[in-house]
Formats: C-alpha cells, sequence, structure tokens
C-alpha cells in the first residue's frame, strides 16, 4: 500500500509541471493558475509585451512537457505494478506457485535500481528546461512587469517528486527483501507434512 500511495503521489507531483500552458488557455483549462493568481493573465502587458509573453509560455510549456509527461508515464507504471501484486497476493497465487516470489523480488529489484537513472534524468532535463533561454527570457520579461513566481528554478512540486522517487527505490528494495522473506515461509511451510 505504502508503494501505491508513492506512486500516486509521484503521478500527481509530476502532472503539476505540464499543469498549465501559461495564459488564458479555454475553458478546460481554466485560464490556468496564473490568470486568476495574478488578476487577469497578462494584465501588466499591453500590445507587443502581451504577445511576446504568451509566446515565451507557450515555448516554455512545450520544453517542460516531454519531461512531465515521462514522469507521468513512469508515475502510472509504478501505480500499476504493486495494484497487480496486491491482486495476485489476494489470489494467493505465490502459495501455489512459490517461484513467482523470486520473480518479484528481481522486478522489485530492477525498479529500485531503475529509479536512480530515471530520478537523474527527471532533474536533470527539468533544470536544462529551467536554463534555456527562453525560461530566462520568460523570467526577465514577467519580473519587468513586477510579477514573481516565474523563476528559473525547480518548483516544490517537482522537488517533492524527486524526493519521492527516492523513497519508491528504497521501498522497492524492502519489498524486494520482504518478497525473499515470503518465499522462505511459503518453501518451509510446504515442507512440512499435513496435520490432521
Amino acid at each position: 500500500m505504502v508503494e501505491v500511495l508513492l506512486a500516486a503521489l509521484i503521478l500527481v507531483c509530476s502532472s503539476v509541471s505540464c499543469g498549465s500552458a501559461g495564459g488564458y488557455t479555454g475553458l478546460p483549462a481554466l485560464g490556468g493558475i496564473y490568470y486568476y493568481q495574478y488578476g487577469g493573465a497578462y494584465s501588466g502587458f499591453s500590445g507587443a509585451d502581451g504577445e511576446r509573453a504568451q509566446q515565451l509560455d507557450q515555448r516554455f510549456y512545450l520544453l517542460k512537457l516531454p519531461v512531465a509527461r515521462a514522469a507521468m508515464a513512469v508515475g502510472g507504471c509504478l501505480l500499476v505494478f504493486p495494484c497487480v501484486l496486491i491482486l495476485i497476493g489476494v489470489l494467493r497465487v505465490p502459495w501455489h506457485f512459490p517461484a513467482l516470489l523470486l520473480i518479484e523480488c528481481t522486478l522489485y529489484i530492477v525498479i529500485a535500481v531503475g529509479t536512480v537513472p530515471a530520478l537523474y534524468y527527471f532533474l536533470h532535463s527539468l533544470l536544462t528546461v529551467y536554463n534555456s533561454t527562453v525560461c530566462k527570457e520568460r523570467e526577465q520579461l514577467y519580473q519587468s512587469k513586477g510579477y514573481q513566481g516565474f523563476w528559473c528554478s525547480l518548483h516544490g512540486a517537482e522537488i517533492a517528486a524527486g524526493l519521492l522517487g527516492c523513497m519508491a527505490a528504497m521501498a522497492y528494495l524492502l519489498s524486494a527483501g520482504l518478497a525473499i522473506r515470503d518465499y522462505r515461509t511459503v518453501h518451509e511451510q510446504k515442507q512440512k507434512p499435513l496435520q490432521l
């Protein structure tokens, strides 16, 4: 259940990165968070500055979109895996096929080890986006109009997604150990003669 919770939190935190394309983007997006927070999209801008701000927001959004989608895909996969294992456990499949627990242990280790380069890619890609000229120009444009909150640095949800990814890797390593323990327990129970 801890793995399910961590995966769900990773999915939510990573989805924040692609939450808004900036400015008023239509009714389904509800205009984005900045539209309401700052009293109207580009309310301090007029003419060419407003168009430039909108263009920079769109370009910045498109730069972050692949990273956010990849993180959401990983979060979704991490969410499905423990759910399937819970279902297998409820159906008592490991009792009939104890070798399945060894496969489970191997998958846990592979996922835990694979999480490390995935976290590196996630954070490195975000830092690349934040160090881009698009982000720097966008930050300067908004600061020139007195807007705050458009800094070119990781925000809380992205940092939280990274920390949750680290916690998930540790949880998977712990689960690998538990799978080995369960395999030994099932193997010992099957070796005992039935008592009537």
